[in-house]
Order: structure tokens, then sequence, then C-alpha cells
């Protein structure tokens, strides 16, 4: 149930208010910059497209029909917008084997999802709950047609009617059904089979366990020690580069190369959670430096006992994740 105080706040907005609509956007920023996530796959994108939706819904406040429907809103406009700027760049996955053919992915700060996640009784919990924000799900849903991404997030992560959902997108309760019914086709056939067993979760001590030991073996430049905590089929990709690693025989010469005498320098590693996985944030000292530079993080999934994928990013989101540029 919307607060009174919100409908208080909304009607001010109807009325003009534009430091009561700074308040009310600003109540609803993180989940509709998670919303875009989903809908672009890329956490810079989102941070262009939340001050958009929010000037939208300014120019066109007039347009809100008053009541307990603001956050839906918003949703709506924001929704729109994704669409729009999905659009213009013309981003399609024709075809998924790894997350090297999805260039724009970008990772999401946990330390970011903490400011939403709620009690399962609130509407919000949904945005953050379950398995929907894992790299895998973002990947998958790249692959799916503007339209058809938009209905599966509206319906099945937000658990939006199909009423709801039609009108925000302009189609008919029909087309929505048909929609949903292609994109879940889609999800089952190009998903994990094993994607509920490492649905989003707290981090255990097994998680927790492992990390250290990657970031022990790294700091030590120890390719042995890295290569006995992958599992034989281990894939590692680096979006937006088209490389991907299949198989410990590929990634063993790629950890020896990256640790090799000389090769990159000294490393040092600090422990955070992306998209509700273990990551590893890498900074290298390199030869002649006196700074330990960002450089790269690393997301893990674990799958028992050991690693079983490693996404590895560049350095331009650490201040996103609350870390230095330097150490």
């Amino acid at each position: 149930m919307t607060p009174v105080s919100e409908v208080a706040e909304v009607a001010a907005v109807a009325a003009g208010d534009e430091p009561a609509f700074g308040v009310l956007v600003r109540r609803y920023r993180r989940e509709l910059h998670v919303h875009c996530y989903r809908m672009l796959g890329s956490f810079t994108d989102a941070e262009d497209l939340v001050p958009e939706t929010f000037l939208r819904a300014w120019r066109s406040r007039e347009s809100f029909g008053g009541g307990s429907g603001f956050r839906a809103w918003l949703y709506r406009i924001a929704t729109n917008a994704c669409l729009d700027q999905l659009r213009r760049s013309a981003r399609r996955v024709p075809a998924l084997h790894s997350f090297a053919e999805v260039p724009w992915l970008q990772p999401y700060p946990d330390r970011l999802l903490d400011e939403i996640a709620a009690p399962e009784a609130e509407p919000d919990a949904v945005v953050v709950a379950r398995e929907t924000i894992e790299l895998a799900f973002l990947a998958v849903i790249q692959v799916l047609p503007a339209r058809q991404r938009a209905v599966l997030i509206l319906r099945d992560v937000l658990a939006w009617p199909a009423a709801g959902t039609a009108e925000t997108l302009g189609m008919s309760v029909a087309a929505v059904n048909s929609a949903l019914q292609r994109a879940r086709a889609t999800l089952q056939d190009k998903l994990p089979s094993d994607r509920l067993e490492w649905a989003a979760s707290d981090p255990t001590e097994q998680e927790r366990a492992l990390l250290a030991a990657f970031i022990d073996a790294h700091e030590r430049a120890d390719p042995a020690a890295a290569v006995a905590m992958m599992c034989e089929d281990i894939r590692v990709t680096m979006p937006p580069s088209p490389v991907c690693y299949d198989g410990r025989v590929q990634c063993t010469s790629l950890v020896e190369w990256a640790f090799g005498r000389g090769a990159m320098g000294d490393w040092r590693l600090l422990p955070t959670r992306a998209n509700r996985l273990p990551a590893a944030a890498s900074y290298v000292r390199r030869p002649g430096d006196t700074e330990y530079r960002a450089f790269k993080l690393d997301v893990i999934r674990i799958r028992g006992g050991a690693v079983a994928e490693i996404t590895t990013f560049g350095g331009g989101l650490f201040a996103a994740f609350g870390l230095p540029s330097t150490l």
C-alpha cells in the first residue's frame, strides 16, 4: 500500500512542485537503475537512462493519473526509454555461446543492490530477488528481441499483470502472453540446466574460502594454485573482448602467461561481490611503478567447491564498487 505521505507528494508533483519530485524520484532511483540495467545489460548505459527517465517523467507529470500508481508510472517511462535506446543502438545477440558475444555486458555491485534489498513482503524485494540479477540471466535476455525482453522482465521479474504490461508496451494482452511464452522458451533453452542450484544467495563459507584462496594464488603469482581450484570445464571470458577460454588446458596457458616472470608486475586483490556472486578486484604494480593501479574485476561462479567460471571486466567501474583507483 502506498503511504499517505507519498500520495500527498505525488499531488504536489502534479501541481509543479519540483523539490517534491526530487524527493520522490530519489526513493525509486536505485530500483529503476537495476531495471534499466536488466533491459540494457550495461551499468553505464543504465546510468544514462535513469536521469532520462526522470526528465521524461517531469515533462509529462500532468499525464500521471494520480492515486497510488506513481512507482508503476515511473517503470513505464523507464521501460520505454530503454526500448528507445535499444532501437537507437540496434544491439542484438543473434546467438549466445558465451559472455564474449555480449561485449556491452557489465557487472553490478552488490553494495548498490543492497540499497533496495527488502523484506519479501515489500514490492521492491523482487527487484533483486532470486537469480534474475546473475550475469547468465542478463546475458541470455540480451538474445531476446527488445519487447520480448521487456515483457519477460515486467511479467516474470517484477510480477506485473498481463494487462498492466500490455498497457505499458502498447500491446494487446494476447500479444503479451505470446511474447512471454517465447521468451520463457528461450531462457529454458539457453540457461544452464543447473542454474537453480547456484541461484543468487548470501555468500557461503565455501565461497568465502575459495575467494580467499583465489586472491592468495594471484597475489603470490602461483599458477599451479590458481589452476588447482578450477573445474575441468572452467570458462573464462573478458567482455568486451571477444576471446573465450574453455577448459583447464586453455585457462592454464592464460594463467601461466599472466603470472610469468615480469609479464605484468606485482598483484594485490580486494574481495568484493557483483551480481550476487563473489568477485575479486585486481590491482597491478608494473615494473618501475610505485603504486598498485586498478586493473580488472573477476566475477567468479563456483560449482562443487571449485571455480566454474570467471568473467573478467576492466577496472572502469571500481568507483561504483566503492573501491579506490590505486593502492
